[in-house]
């Protein structure tokens, strides 16, 4: 992004739902790359006439009414490489099972690697302020070395390989020498526990597993020695483990391990394998709270379309920018992420704890090595707010010209609070959508100004409706989140599945139509309002409600740090409503509090929606991703066994959930 590409106008007073926060200037608008690309297919021969490309209404109207040609404009649009060349950009059209572009042959990797000069790849930073900067001719010749190392274990296309790993620039280098010759990748972050990686990594029966026996995080080192022995012995199916740098040499692993060193040890051409554009690139996991989780196989061709649209449309990077998301390996948001590099771009790899030592750290480092654009999640976003903190007058931000938020809906004040403390010059660019497709279906736009509390848009070629329970689509009313055509990075199968379990996913509501499980609202700008997971919404006599809703307005007390509301009701029965309050540093939830809580929800929202119980709790239960465990802790207390309702290593912190066990026998 240039300096200019999204300058304009911040809020100046309080802004209320839906009032415009930011609106793009006439020159952020002409140079950025939807314009481009707008202008490219009124210029082209294929394209021209064929639809009005003025605005983006218009264009996303086109994008979804005609699938073939606008996902054959994207790839022509970004010179995709094809080696063998496709019969139609869409063979069979039905969901599930759309055919994408038959008969091409490409590879993701190849794309990656199209740049080689010495241009920045990755810029990889830690907590303890470590720093490592590889151009793209390095990270070439790393990848080149690490590929025939793979080759000499007798990695072939199609073998699986997982990784236990940091976000460290060898996971990256790594993925992209498993992509390279059609192996197909899966990973996982350090934290987790043993069960929760066995529990994904069996179930694709990996040859090779690439690890680390120590991380960091939190200033604090961890030894996963004694756990890596155990995943390595649970994974009967591996031929070999390579150890990252950094680990214990006392560690009983040591001994017939082969280094990362060993295997960058031979010099050979990388040769990239041309792949089918079905052909599996990475398997990415659903959380696991609930039940075994599910292995979401995505393709090398479906990846790479979807991700140059989102990445190089909707959040306009090219190849000056440093572009940065806070994630794990364990999160989808580091494979979108790496993406990056598809646009030629500098790719921020962030290994630690975003609250380490402080919460001002990234934005520091965001100040110091000049991100244009930094990504982070809408619980982060809460607690700078919480914590008092105005980054854009203590650092120097005025480089940052994009800002994401995704993992769960953004607040109407997380929204103020960005243009008030982080910058007023910026797009702040919230995303929805799921590992389930590595992307977003709604999410930003240069050209459409930021309103409070909405995503600007849905994607291009998202065909994104809300729908009401007899599936008619509805405006300014919520909804069920659904997608009435297909998306290239929809899974192409669970692994292990007949494609029963993708059916009852997905499918099995209405019927050729994607039901995603969200909530939400298309509202008359054409912006899109997310009220959280339809399977746990508060009904209420009737009255329904997503939860995002009523924590938006717990959570705008300045005493209350966390919150998370649990509908014990089922069906037609109406169950007790209990919130559980995590509250600031020496406050106590007495009867004050709790009337002036009861006040805001009656007016705010119903009377119906004043909570039966408030209880004090010390932690709210996270996901590792950030997600608050409203279904889980539903299911335990309708007396599900907490071992089938959630794993304990999934959590950021697996203690929190004790708490919640001791009021089950009070529902």
């Amino acid at each position: 992004m240039s300096e200019q590409k999204h300058d304009g106008e911040g809020p100046s007073a309080p802004a209320s739902e839906g009032q415009v926060l930011f609106t793009p200037s006439a020159q952020a608008i002409e140079g950025c790359n939807m314009t481009r690309y707008m202008r490219w297919l009124r210029a082209h021969p294929a394209f021209a006439g064929s639809a009005n490309f003025e605005d983006y209404a218009a264009l996303h109207r086109w994008s979804t009414e005609n699938l073939a040609a606008f996902w054959r404009s994207i790839a022509e649009y970004f010179e995709v490489r094809f080696q063998a060349p496709f019969r139609a950009p869409i063979g069979n059209l039905t969901m599930p099972g759309t055919e994408w572009f038959p008969g091409a042959t490409l590879n993701y990797a190849e794309h990656a690697l199209r740049r080689r000069d010495d241009h920045p790849a990755i810029l990889a930073l830690d907590e303890a302020g470590g720093r490592t900067e590889l151009s793209y001719a390095q990270l070439h010749e790393r990848v080149r070395r690490a590929a025939e190392g793979l080759r000499r274990l007798g990695v072939v296309e199609g073998d699986r390989i997982a990784a236990f790993v940091p976000n460290v620039p060898d996971a990256l280098v790594l993925f992209l020498a498993c992509a390279s010759l059609g192996a197909i990748w899966s990973s996982c972050a350090p934290e987790f526990g043993v069960p929760s990686v066995l529990d994904r990594f069996s179930q694709i029966e990996p040859k090779l597993l690439v690890a680390v026996d120590a991380y960091v995080y939190g200033g604090k080192r961890h030894d996963k020695s004694a756990a890596l022995a155990e995943i390595v012995r649970g994974l009967g199916s591996l031929e070999h483990v390579v150890l990252l740098g950094g680990s214990d040499p006392k560690s009983p692993l040591r001994a017939g391990v082969l280094g990362l060193d060993e295997l960058l040890a031979h010099d050979a051409p990388l040769t990239v394998r041309p792949v089918p554009f079905a052909h599996p690139l990475w398997v990415l996991y659903s959380s696991g709270t609930t039940g075994l989780p599910k292995p979401i196989v995505q393709g090398h061709g479906g990846i790479l379309l979807e991700h140059l649209k989102a990445l190089g449309l909707h959040s306009d990077l090219g190849p000056d920018d440093k572009f940065f998301w806070f994630s794990t390996t364990g999160w989808m948001m580091w494979n979108y992420l790496i993406s990056g590099l598809l646009l030629g771009a500098t790719v921020v790899l962030y290994d630690g704890s975003p609250a380490h030592p402080n919460l001002a750290a990234l934005w520091s480092l965001a100040a110091r090595e000049r991100f244009t654009y930094f990504g982070t999640s809408a619980p982060f976003i809460t607690s700078c707010q919480k914590a008092g903190l105005s980054p854009g007058q203590r650092f120097d931000l005025t480089q940052l010209r994009g800002l994401g938020s995704t993992g769960s809906p953004l607040s109407s004040d997380g929204f103020c609070w960005v243009y008030e403390h982080v910058s007023r010059n910026l797009a702040l660019m919230s995303l929805s959508g799921g590992t389930d497709v590595c992307t977003a279906f709604v999410l930003g736009c240069p050209l459409l100004p930021v309103r409070v509390g909405e995503i600007q848009c849905a994607g291009l070629g998202c065909a994104v409706s809300a729908f009401d329970p007899e599936g008619h689509a509805v405006v300014g009313e919520v909804g069920e989140l659904v997608l009435t055509a297909p998306l290239p990075s929809m899974p192409l199968f669970f692994w292990g599945d007949d494609g029963t379990r993708l059916h009852e996913s997905y499918f099995s509501t209405f019927d050729g139509v994607w039901r995603h499980g969200d909530w939400v609202k298309v509202t008359a700008s054409g912006g899109y309002v997310i009220y959280g997971r339809s399977d746990s919404t508060l009904n209420r006599g009737g009255v329904r409600m997503g939860t995002s809703e009523f924590y938006r307005v717990v959570e705008a007390l300045p005493e209350v740090s966390d919150s998370l509301v649990v509908d014990t009701g089922s069906g037609e029965r109406e169950g007790k409503l209990w919130l559980f309050l995590v509250l600031a540093e020496g406050v106590t939830l007495d009867s004050e509090l709790r009337q002036r809580l009861k006040v805001r929800l009656r007016t705010e929202l119903s009377p119906r929606h004043v909570p039966d119980e408030f209880v004090q709790v010390r932690a709210v239960p996270r996901t590792l991703s950030g997600k608050k465990l409203e279904v889980p802790i539903k299911r335990i207390f309708a007396g599900v066994p907490v071992e089938r309702a959630v794993s304990r290593d999934t959590l950021k912190d697996p203690s929190a959930l004790d708490e919640y066990l001791g009021f089950r026998d009070k529902i």
